[in-house]
């Protein structure tokens, strides 16, 4: 550009001594200075367009590094994602674990049915005479209804031990099966009504063998609801009530960790 506008000034200094050296006429300094001032113009259009282009691709530069940037962000944030998600499956796992090992051992430990009648003086059901160990369709709709708990089918065990506590609310085994009844419950969640059950035979039968378990069961289905205050009342209770037993026991350890 700084050699155009010395053409030109050179042109016009040319142009000026024409008349003298008669190298040029006017006509043809006109039309030399206009040719240079076109290119001029066009040389300065071009150096605009390249200066907007410039600044453009900038632009583009910098959105380009924006898009980058959000996108490391999302790619961080989708691993921390990812990683909690691993870490939460393995807690589920360890979980449910957890859990099958207590429901194992509350298997182990459960009575047969002439010894949980046993804890409770034999009585009459709402149909007839019974011995403390049941009737024989007794016997056979509890172990029914026991096999579905076994099994997992724990929406199928609470159908069963409420119709079996319906129709034989003052067998032996009643109490037992409220229990049942509760676990089941408790497997799926419901924890009011799972409560409720247990407070049944904690009012039913207070002296049964299963009855510290059964107020254990009531804190943990309170501390899966979130009522610390209730569960730790309802534990301080069982350690009182039945100091030796080993749900007493485990209730010590639980009421430790409460917060």
């Amino acid at each position: 550009m700084n050699s155009l506008r010395a053409a030109i000034l050179a042109v016009c200094c040319v142009a000026g001594q024409g008349a003298h050296a008669q190298l040029f006429g006017d006509d043809q300094a006109r039309q030399a200075i206009l040719d240079l001032r076109q290119r001029f113009d066009q040389s300065v259009a071009a150096q605009n367009r390249l200066v907007d282009e410039n600044a453009q691709m900038r632009r583009g530069m910098l959105d380009l590094q924006q898009q980058i940037e959000s996108l490391r962000g999302d790619l961080a944030r989708s691993r921390g994602q990812e990683e909690q998600l691993t870490r939460d499956i393995a807690d589920l796992k360890k979980a449910q674990a957890d859990s099958q090992r207590t429901l194992d051992d509350r298997l182990k430990k459960m009575e047969t049915p002439s010894a949980g009648a046993s804890a409770e003086a034999p009585t009459s059901n709402a149909g007839g005479t019974v011995t403390s160990e049941g009737s024989p369709n007794e016997k056979q709709e509890y172990d029914a209804a026991l096999a579905q708990f076994r099994a997992g089918d724990f929406a199928g065990a609470q159908s069963g031990f409420a119709a079996f506590i319906k129709r034989y609310p003052r067998s032996a085994l009643a109490p037992t099966a409220l229990l049942w009844l509760g676990n089941a419950q408790y497997a799926t969640r419901n924890y009011k009504e799972a409560i409720t059950n247990f407070r049944s035979l904690l009012t039913a039968a207070p002296n049964h063998a299963r009855a510290p378990e059964a107020m254990l069961s009531i804190a943990n289905c309170q501390i899966e609801l979130k009522d610390t205050r209730a569960a730790r009342t309802t534990l301080e209770s069982l350690i009182k009530t039945y100091p030796q037993s080993e749900a007493a026991h485990a209730g010590k350890e639980r009421l430790a960790r409460l917060k």
